[in-house]
C-alpha cells in the first residue's frame, strides 16, 4: 500500500482514498459474515466497574460533564490520573471466567463478541508494550482478559473482537484532537477532554506512542479478530484514521473497523460498516451502508452500574433484535460485568430467554437482509438514544398485527412478537405476492393460507412454541 498522503489540512489525497478502498474491497468475505452474525455481545468492564457508578457518595447523575453512564465516571466526578489510577491496585475479578462469558453468549444466540480492551480511562485489559497501565502490569490479577477470551470464544462458536477507544484517553492525553483541531466544526466542542488534570502529552504523541502501538500490539498478535470497535474519534483527521485502518490492515487483514475509526465531519468515512447511535435504530434515510449495526445497553448503562436495575425484559430485547435485522442490521447487546467479572444473572437469564427464541426462530435473523417492506403494524416505537430509552421505558404491548419482515435467498420471513389470538393473521404487506408455500418455524404441522383482497391470510393448527410469538417461512414462486 502507499505512504499516507496528507493535504495540509489533514484530508487524505485521492491515492490514500484508493489504497483505502482497495483493503476495504478485500474484506467482502468478511462482511458476509458479519451479515450472517446478527447478534453479537458487547461487554463494558474495566476499572470503573469497581465504583459501580458511585464516587465518594455521588451518584453519576449527580452533576458532571458528559454521559451519566457508569464508564463515565472518572468525567464525570473529574477525578485526577493518580487517584483513579488507584484503583488497579484493587481490580482483582476472581470470578471472572472466560468460558462462561463465551458459553453465555452462545446461549443467547449470539454469533460475536466485542470487548471493551481499553476504554476511554486509558486502563488495557491485555498486557501492553506500549503502558505498563493494564491488568498483567498494574493489577492483583495478573491475567490478560483479552487474551483468554479471545481462547475461549472458538470453544462455543463465537467470534471474538475487541473495542478499543483510540482517539480519547483522559489518562495518556487522548483528546480527541481537540485542543488542536476546534476551529475545524463549530458546535463540538463539549468533547469531553480531561480538563481538570490534562496530561501534558499532545494528542499527536499519545498516537504514536500509545493508540497506535496498542492497535498494532492487538492485530498482532490476534489477526484472527472479527472485528476492532472504535469509538469517539471527535476531531480526528482523516489521515491519522487511515493510519488506524492501514495498521490494523497490516496485521489482521480481515479484520472489520466500524465507522467510529473516522470522525463525523470528514468527507469519507473509512470503517468498513456503519456504527449506528448508541441505542439508536436509524430510519431507512439514516442508513448509507449494506452493513451496519446498533449498539444498545440492558438497562441504562455499559460499564457495570450498582443501582441500575432497570433491564430490558425478554420481549423488549426481542423488539429491539428483530427491528434492527428488519432493516438489515446487526444488533450489539451489552452486559456490564461487575468488578468480580460476574455478568449479572440478570442478563444471564434474559439473555438465555432470547436465545430460546433465536433456536426455533433464527432462521428468520441470521444471514437476512432487508425486504422492501420492514414492517406492519399499528405499534409506534421510538429508539433514539440512550437517555431515550431511559426517559420513556418500555410499556408497548404488541399486536398480532404488529409485524417484521425479512429476505434470505428469496424466501420472505414475517415475525410477530405476539400470538394471535384467535389463530389466525392477515399480513398485508404480501398482498398481490406470488405466495407459494407458508411454514411456521419450530414445528412440521402445517399453516392453513390464502390470498386475500387484504393480503396473506394464516391460519395455525398450534400455539406458537415460544412465548414471545413466531416467525413464518414464506415462499415466492
Amino acid at each position: 500500500m502507499g505512504q499516507i498522503d496528507e493535504t495540509k489540512d489533514g484530508r487524505q489525497s485521492d491515492r490514500t482514498v484508493a489504497d483505502w478502498q482497495e483493503m476495504h474491497d478485500s474484506k467482502r468475505e468478511a462482511l458476509e459474515e458479519f451479515n450472517q452474525a446478527k447478534f453479537g455481545m458487547f461487554i463494558h468492564w474495566g476499572l470503573y466497574s469497581i465504583p459501580g457508578g458511585v464516587w465518594k457518595g455521588l451518584k453519576m447523575e449527580d452533576g458532571g460533564v458528559g454521559p451519566a453512564v457508569a464508564e463515565w465516571i472518572m468525567c464525570r466526578r473529574a477525578i485526577p490520573r493518580a487517584e483513579y489510577a488507584e484503583l488497579a491496585k484493587g481490580f482483582n475479578p476472581v470470578g471472572f471466567d472466560a468460558d462462561a462469558w463465551a458459553s453465555i453468549a452462545a446461549d443467547a444466540g449470539m454469533r460475536y463478541m466485542a470487548l471493551t480492551s481499553k476504554h476511554h480511562d486509558g486502563f488495557a485489559l491485555f498486557q501492553s508494550e506500549a503502558s505498563s497501565y493494564n491488568v498483567v502490569d498494574g493489577t492483583p490479577f495478573k491475567r490478560d482478559i483479552v487474551h483468554e477470551l479471545h481462547k475461549a470464544c472458538p470453544r462455543h462458536d463465537v467470534r471474538f473482537g475487541v473495542y478499543y477507544s483510540h482517539s480519547r484517553d483522559w489518562t495518556d492525553g487522548g483528546d480527541c484532537g481537540d485542543r488542536d483541531k476546534t476551529e475545524l466544526v463549530e458546535g463540538l466542542r463539549s468533547i469531553a477532554t480531561n480538563h481538570w488534570d490534562p496530561s501534558p502529552v499532545s494528542f499527536q504523541d499519545y498516537l504514536r506512542t500509545k493508540a497506535l502501538p496498542q492497535v498494532e500490539e492487538l492485530a498482532r498478535r490476534y489477526p484472527d479478530l472479527f472485528l476492532m470497535w472504535f469509538d469517539t474519534p471527535g476531531y480526528i483527521t482523516e489521515a491519522d484514521s487511515f493510519r488506524f485502518y492501514r495498521l490494523l490492515y497490516e496485521h489482521a487483514p480481515q479484520t472489520l473497523a466500524n465507522s467510529r475509526i473516522s470522525a463525523n465531519h470528514v468527507a469519507r468515512n473509512l470503517g468498513d460498516y456503519q456504527s449506528a447511535g448508541d441505542n439508536h435504530v436509524p430510519e431507512p434515510d439514516e442508513i448509507r451502508s449494506a452493513y451496519w449495526e446498533t449498539c444498545g445497553t440492558m438497562n441504562n448503562s455499559w460499564g457495570y452500574k450498582s443501582y441500575d436495575q432497570d433491564w430490558k425484559s425478554p420481549l423488549e430485547t426481542l423488539s429491539w433484535l428483530v427491528d434492527v435485522v428488519s432493516r438489515g442490521g446487526n444488533y450489539l447487546l451489552n452486559v456490564g460485568p461487575t468488578a468480580e467479572g460476574v455478568i449479572p444473572p440478570e442478563c444471564v437469564a434474559i439473555l438465555r430467554e432470547v436465545g430460546a427464541w433465536l433456536k426455533i426462530n433464527g432462521e428468520a435473523i441470521y444471514g437476512t437482509r432487508a425486504w422492501k417492506v420492514f414492517r406492519e403494524g399499528p405499534t409506534s416505537l421510538s429508539r433514539k438514544g440512550t437517555g431515550d430509552r431511559e426517559k420513556m421505558g418500555f410499556a408497548v404491548s404488541f399486536t398480532p398485527e404488529d409485524i417484521w419482515f425479512t429476505e434470505k435467498e428469496g424466501r420472505i420471513y414475517a415475525i410477530t412478537l405476539a400470538s394471535p389470538g384467535n389463530q389466525k393473521v392477515v399480513i398485508r404487506s404480501l398482498k398481490d405476492s406470488p405466495v407459494r408455500s407458508v411454514r411456521m418455524l419450530g414445528t412440521d404441522r402445517p399453516v392453513d393460507w390464502e390470498m386475500t383482497p387484504d393480503g396473506l391470510r394464516v391460519r395455525f393448527h398450534d400455539a406458537p412454541a415460544s412465548p414471545y410469538g413466531y416467525a413464518l417461512e414464506v415462499r415466492l414462486g
